[in-house]
């Protein structure tokens, strides 16, 4: 089968390997139809590694996929062949003090798709799975909502675990995919105003389209003042959602006492910096957000009655052949580019 793999720092070879074999009873080996290319794809591709997971070359990443069951181990019930399912990267052991205590996110022995030292990557025309990752969606979900379900989940989760959003001022400082999600996924508790910063000119119109109040370019404007113009009281919780130091210095202003911070972007260096005094003086809780928890099916369940919706999230489409076009129009940001899908055929 062709795999995509990563070879070196920016470059992607085609190779073919041989199809995964089922080889657990709760394995599924499933046919791969789309692939969302995940800032963290971005951050393998361009540096070989985030903080201590280091690619081994070659690798496929790849961790946002929907596909087809073509087989299932004699254990499976959840699924059959034919079934038209979205992938859940993470494959928790269901063991571990973390799974037991319902933090499946967590887990001791964790393994994500994609990740180095855990688990190649869904940039393949065929991977398997265990039972657990995966969820059958019906015929009128396509595979783009399936596979946009893994970001959306993040963004679903993060809400549920920041404050009651319902009539709060909420920031989202970076409107990436991630920053997208959350903002979808904020509007289902209905709060009163979200403010949006990015440095992308499409990516702040698609904001404004989504109901953002104000979607400001920090390059521009002073988003501080702009923003405490707007809403003198400051803001009850932000999301951070692009991995800058500045964007946390920003949100620390921005907050208001007792207000809440949610990090979600990964950074490209190992060490955030605070204002000990600021956060002191206005009793600033710092939440960290780790992927999703229990967010899937919930997810999907939004997606299939049409209270998210994604249409304004894939902006461009690349064969398997071209994903190295996708990956570098991702890095660099280009063509407004919001989100990058992989069709496998």
């Amino acid at each position: 089968m062709k795999s995509m793999k990563l070879t070196g720092i920016r470059n992607m070879e085609m190779v073919d390997i041989p199809k995964p074999e089922i080889v657990n009873e709760n394995d599924v080996l499933i046919k791969m139809k789309t692939v969302g290319v995940c800032g963290s794809d971005i951050h393998y591709y361009l540096t070989g590694r985030i903080n201590d997971q280091v690619v081994q070359y070659p690798f496929a990443v790849g961790h946002e996929g929907a596909g087809i069951v073509v087989e299932t181990g004699k254990g499976v019930t959840k699924v059959k062949q034919g079934d038209r399912i979205a992938v859940e990267p993470a494959m928790p052991c269901l063991e571990c003090s973390q799974c037991k205590s319902g933090r499946q996110h967590t887990c001791e022995n964790l393994k994500f798709l994609g990740c180095p030292g855990q688990a190649e990557g869904c940039l393949s025309e065929y991977i398997v799975m265990p039972e657990h990752s995966c969820f059958k969606i019906s015929p009128n979900m396509s595979f783009d909502q399936a596979a946009l379900s893994e970001p959306l989940s993040i963004g679903l989760y993060a809400t549920k675990i920041s404050v009651a959003l319902e009539n709060t001022n909420i920031g989202i400082l970076g409107f990436g995919p991630i920053g997208m999600s959350v903002m979808l996924a904020s509007q289902l508790q209905y709060p009163k105003n979200i403010y949006v910063t990015d440095k992308i000119k499409e990516r702040l119109e698609i904001a404004q389209k989504q109901g953002a109040r104000l979607a400001i370019n920090p390059d521009k404007e002073d988003i501080i003042n702009k923003i405490k113009e707007d809403v003198p009281e400051l803001l009850d919780v932000i999301f951070e959602c692009c991995g800058k130091q500045e964007a946390i210095d920003q949100a620390v202003d921005l907050l208001k006492p007792g207000g809440k911070l949610m990090i979600i972007g990964i950074p490209d260096f190992d060490t955030w910096k605070f204002s000990v005094d600021k956060l002191r003086r206005k009793e600033i809780c710092i939440q960290n957000v780790r992927r999703q928890n229990n967010s899937v099916q919930e997810t999907l369940d939004f997606l299939e009655n049409g209270r998210i919706n994604i249409k304004e999230m894939p902006t461009h489409r690349f064969s398997l052949e071209d994903t190295q076009k996708a990956f570098d129009m991702v890095a660099s940001y280009s063509d407004g580019v919001m989100k990058a899908m992989i069709d496998i055929d």
